[in-house]
């Protein structure tokens, strides 16, 4: 039976957490693996957009923690909503990113927020998960497919008939371009990807077929990221294909 995103901890009810499918980090491989440098740069690339540093909205909330988990590269996005109330100033998201963090490991004992990044309302970006920007850090966003994937948090909720701002939507869209154009990968296209835990939608060790830019409920049995915003995710797969420089048809 399909779940929708669940509030979190009573601390943070008002920031419900959309981690319904997040995986435990420790159910994660804990062994980093090799990060594997490109020869040279990619054919379709994309610039990367100004990201604000988690350094900017951890405060004192910072705690130890254990060094970061990478792959060899991310073939894939999963966009999240937050589930946490829309009305919010752009000025307060690093506190509400904070809010999130703290819930996430604090009650919920994780080893660091789950998202690699977060997006507000204003399109501005953040930085999430620990372990570089540029580098594939190994996330815990999207239980049974954090490997080789990158997790984009939209702050806020976006149910059926929730406005999705423009300024997110194309911030998304850039974000996604660059992350994916690192690797040369289509955000159009679709990816072969192992489930590494039976509470996603598929059976640890299947391999699914899935969309390069795909929504959370693509691989966990969620709502998130809400009919609104998954409904937008054929116009950000062609716009981040656009700044990749792929033709409208297909890969030149």
């Amino acid at each position: 039976m399909a779940l929708a995103c669940l509030p979190g901890l009573a601390a943070v009810a008002a920031l419900g957490l959309c981690a319904g499918g997040v995986e435990h980090a420790a159910t994660a491989s804990l062994a980093a693996r090799p990060v594997r440098r490109a020869a040279q740069l990619p054919v379709h690339s994309a610039a990367r957009p100004r990201i604000v540093p988690r350094s900017a909205w951890v405060a004192d909330a910072g705690r130890a923690q254990p060094p970061p988990r990478y792959d060899d590269e991310v073939v894939a996005v999963f966009v999240h909503h937050t589930d946490s109330p829309n009305g919010y100033d752009c000025a307060d998201a690093p506190r509400i990113i904070r809010h999130l963090y703290t819930g996430q490991t604090g009650g919920r004992d994780w080893d660091d927020i789950g998202y690699n990044f977060l997006v507000d309302r204003c399109g501005t970006v953040y930085e999430g998960r620990a372990g570089g920007t540029d580098r594939p850090v190994t996330g815990a966003h999207t239980q049974g497919f954090n490997h080789r994937t990158a997790g984009i948090a939209a702050l806020g909720t976006f149910t059926a008939g929730v406005p999705v701002p423009q300024a997110m939507v194309d911030s998304i869209a850039a974000l996604a371009a660059w992350k994916l154009g690192l690797a040369d990968v289509d955000p159009r296209g679709s990816v072969r990807l192992t489930s590494s835990n039976s509470g996603s939608r598929y059976a640890a060790g299947t391999t699914a077929t899935l969309p390069v830019l795909a929504g959370h409920k693509d691989g966990y049995m969620t709502s998130c990221p809400g009919a609104a915003l998954s409904a937008r995710l054929p116009e950000i797969r062609l716009a981040a294909a656009r700044l990749q420089g792929r033709t409208s048809t297909g890969t030149p």
